[in-house]
């Protein structure tokens, strides 16, 4: 049976800024709720993925990410500051109809040079798999999350309708960039330092 922890864990592992909720709500702004459901979809199972890896080969897992956890965190630090330069030079509404969001295949890849997914995924597979069983964990995870990554891409989607100049597209765009490159900075010291 899960307890509250793990409610409480996921809640805020899944509603806090991070590189996921970054690209949900720009997905929404520049391209609306609907559209951006391919991205949540990947996130969701991308995060949902990683928690299966790491209730499966908890041992394993643990070495493992000692090994290659700086050489993960510059993958997916490299990737979040690609991305941030994407943001910045996005495109004003203009040219919205020939710019895509993300395919459920890339959110679902991005996960997995995603360092703050990793942390939650090892965190809730290692506290609470064991005693719960992982399809217990899996559909809760599941149940937590979803709403928290729709209330980003929804925001986003709000948002949009008073973004519509150019001038306003570009500076929320620039925010969330420098905002992804704050967080591959902060990530990037810890793993460093």
């Amino acid at each position: 049976m899960l307890d509250p922890s793990f409610f409480s864990y996921v809640t805020v592992m899944s509603i806090t800024p991070g590189p996921n909720n970054l690209l949900l709500a720009t997905s929404g702004v520049n391209f609306g709720l609907r559209r951006t459901l391919p991205l949540i979809s990947g996130v969701l199972l991308g995060c949902l993925l990683q928690t299966a890896l790491a209730g499966l080969a908890l041992e394993w897992l643990l070495s493992w990410m000692s090994t290659v956890r700086l050489p993960l965190t510059l993958a997916g630090c490299t990737y979040l500051l690609w991305l941030s330069w994407k943001l910045w030079r996005a495109g004003a509404p203009a040219r919205r109809d020939k710019a895509q969001p993300m395919t459920v295949a890339g959110a679902l890849l991005f996960q997995a040079v995603n360092p703050k997914a990793w942390i939650m995924a090892t965190n809730v597979a290692l506290l609470w798999s064991v005693q719960s069983g992982l399809v217990s964990v899996m559909l809760g995870f599941a149940l937590v999350n979803l709403p928290c990554i729709l209330i980003w891409a929804a925001l986003g989607d709000r948002l949009g309708i008073h973004l519509q100049t150019a001038w306003k597209r570009q500076l929320f765009n620039s925010v969330m960039a420098i905002s992804l490159v704050a967080t591959t900075l902060w990530m990037l010291t810890d793993a460093l330092g």
